[in-house]
């Protein structure tokens, strides 16, 4: 007998000594699923020792249901996991997991398990599973090696701890047969399609350093059923446990499970990969920040022709870190200039937005927002392992040339510190901003049956879904209903997909048939219905990345918004970073809504609620830039009066100086309908 099965068999007798032992109800109360594993396997819904035997029976004394109920047993008695582990995760994040593993976006699975012999050995194989776009989770003494060795784990990074014990990995059995549910159309008590789903959509596989007892080898023997291959990087010998060097492990497992994808080592300091895309770096962590409020800073991507970019050239104009004391904000530009015989002008907008993501693919680096409302930071932990301003350059440029190639054949950065020549930059920006948002001039929501959608920042908010219609572009400004179009053409599987209107349900509203239906899907059902032209009745959700927010203001009977640079107080008593923290995330909440400056000029800006008769405050800024422009959209409603009327900053910083202004000019908002 060799030694998987001597400790098989020895495994086996504990794991039947154990179940009979269990006593009082245990359950998880994080999902729908109940003991996920148990209701899969026999649909049972159970609650208790007793329940837990009979499913052990009825499986014939599964290790899969046996582990399951000995882990949920032991955490009813002893409490939940210390940090960082995650112990059992709930329904709401397997919703997002679950969604990204089905439409492609995680290409696979990994457990990682045990206590290597070397804690390098732990890094290299984790650091190479974020790379290659898998979802790595992590359980026994591996997680301590991780942490010591500084790797950065949680399920921001796509390194989730379960448990300091290896047969903590029950935790993910319980996420295969939740999203085999959720997803996988698999009914309880379906062994065998959740075992076909495991086999043919999972794609998972596991990696074993030395560590387990007897119950726990026999427990991940049995994942073999489910398609996991078992790779033995502890001197385990058995059928099916294939021995493996650390260094080989990741290859060999993706190859097993029939998972490619073609990774290319970006040549900078710091480690680059999806999988750092829903970090943050706190304050406390950052060692200097572009933009936010505090410094100018502006984004934008230009098509040259072939002779006028020269491939992989980065260029830095003004101080690098070495010369920034740390704690610092500093101006930035981001100049991304491109050029290939399949680029087109009009995909300009649609790849300039894709420098939000790619920066935040780097592990000491993040972004938010767009165009020149940019917020950008380097971490202290990055600058020490040698990041400078010109990696950031380096990372857009190869991930630009690998992610269109079949659009872009060169790409050069230019990033710029200097504050005068940054505001110079900005101004000319600002100007092709300007261009682009009057392409779509004159075009009506009517006129078309197809919106697009926009998933984008579903990183940071997962739950978040913004449609795009001519009449209302992304609540971020960059991306119109035509870029929309666009960039569904350039990448059909991407995050901006086609929306049919359907049938009306409340024109008023803008509450279409075939967007609620688009939404609940891609919010993973936590989203039934979206108007569209209410801030009152199911607005659209909020990211982070919106240019303004606009909210009720009760007391006066209308609506005031805020931009992003305002730094001061609304006269709700709030400021936006206030209001942002709150209806961020992918909120939907009544009473406010994120939006894009433009919105405020469209007629269908809060048409449910009476339409732009209801604004009452409006930062000086934002109203200087909009100016001509709004004067010109509220004499053709017919209000010509009315931009004196909208109060700012100068003329109310509080409630009370707001309802003063607004009944000494006679707001028209006070006489309209209640909002409440």
């Amino acid at each position: 007998m060799n030694q998987v099965d001597a400790a098989k068999t020895r495994g086996q007798i504990v794991l039947r000594e154990e179940i009979e032992t269990l006593q009082g109800r245990f359950s998880y109360e994080e999902t729908a699923y109940h003991l996920p594993v148990c209701y899969a396997l026999t649909g049972r819904e159970v609650h208790d020792a007793a329940g837990a035997r009979e499913a052990f029976a009825l499986t014939r004394e599964s290790p899969l249901i046996a582990g399951e109920c000995i882990v949920a047993a032991r955490t009813a008695i002893e409490g939940d996991l210390p940090e960082p582990y995650t112990g059992f995760i709930g329904d709401a994040v397997i919703r997002r997991l679950g969604y990204s593993l089905v439409d492609g976006s995680i290409v696979g699975l990994a457990v990682v398990t045990g206590t290597p012999e070397k804690p390098e050995h732990a890094v290299k194989v984790c650091r190479e599973l974020q790379e290659k776009l898998m979802l790595t989770f992590l359980a026994g003494g591996v997680v301590e090696e991780l942490v010591r060795a500084g790797v950065k784990i949680g399920l921001d990074f796509r390194l989730i701890p379960l448990g300091p014990l290896p047969i903590h990995a029950v935790y993910l059995t319980d996420l295969l047969a939740r999203v085999a549910m959720m997803f996988g159309g698999v009914s309880p008590g379906d062994a065998d399609r959740l075992v076909r789903y495991a086999n043919d959509r999972a794609k998972a596989f596991a990696v074993l350093f030395p560590g387990l007892s007897d119950a726990e080898v026999v427990y991940f023997d049995t994942l073999r059923a489910l398609g996991v291959p078992l790779l033995s990087s502890g001197g385990y010998e058995g059928e099916g446990w294939t021995p493996v060097e650390p260094g080989y492990a990741v290859v060999t497992g993706m190859t097993l499970r029939g998972i490619r994808v073609a990774v290319t080592a970006i040549p900078i300091p710091m480690h680059c990969s999806p999988a750092f895309e829903g970090k943050s770096i706190r304050k406390e962590e950052m060692f200097v920040e572009f933009g936010g409020g505090r410094a100018p800073a502006f984004e934008i991507l230009r098509m040259r022709s072939p002779g006028e970019v020269e491939d992989g050239k980065v260029t830095l104009i003004g101080p690098d870190v070495d010369k920034i004391p740390e704690g610092s904000a500093v101006p930035l530009a981001i100049i991304v200039e491109v050029a290939g015989s399949g680029m087109r002008k009009d995909f300009e907008p649609v790849l300039e937005r894709r420098i939000h993501n790619f920066i935040n693919y780097g592990e000491g680096s993040w972004h938010v927002a767009q165009r020149d409302m940019i917020w950008v930071r380097l971490s202290k932990e990055a600058v020490r392992n040698g990041v400078k301003i010109t990696d950031l350059g380096k990372l857009l440029s190869a991930k630009f040339r690998m992610d269109f190639p079949t659009i872009i054949e060169a790409v050069q950065v230019t990033l710029t510190t200097e504050k005068d020549l940054v505001m110079r930059q900005a101004a000319e920006a600002g100007k092709i901003y300007s261009e682009r948002d009057s392409r779509i001039a004159g075009m009506k929501d009517s006129d078309i049956d197809t919106f697009y959608s926009c998933t984008l920042c579903q990183t940071f908010a997962p739950n978040h879904v913004c449609i795009i219609t001519p009449e209302r572009p992304a609540l971020c400004g960059a991306i119109s209903w035509l870029d929309g179009k666009v960039a569904h053409e350039i990448s059909p599987a991407g995050a901006n997909q086609p929306v049919l209107r359907g049938t009306i349900i409340d024109g008023r509203l803008g509450e279409f048939e075939g967007v609620n239906q688009f939404v609940k899907m891609a919010s993973h059902g936590e989203v039934a219905r979206c108007s569209l032209y209410s801030i009152m009745e199911y607005p659209m959700t909020c990211c982070g990345c919106f240019e303004c927010i606009a909210l009720i203001v009760p007391e006066v009977n209308g609506v005031l918004v805020v931009n992003r640079e305002y730094r001061g107080e609304t006269p709700s008593g709030m400021t936006f970073s206030t209001l942002a923290g709150t209806i961020g995330g992918g909120s939907q909440t009544p009473g406010f809504i994120g939006i894009s400056r433009n919105f405020i000029l469209s007629e269908r800006f809060l048409q449910a609620e009476g339409g732009i008769a209801r604004l009452v405050w409006l930062p000086t800024a934002v109203k200087e830039e909009l100016g001509p422009r709004l004067q010109e959209v509220l004499a053709g409603r017919g209000l010509p009066d009315l931009f004196d009327k909208i109060a700012d900053e100068t003329r109310a910083t509080t409630l009370e100086e707001l309802v003063t202004f607004l009944t000494r000019v006679g707001h028209p908002a006070l006489a309209m309908p209640p909002l409440l």
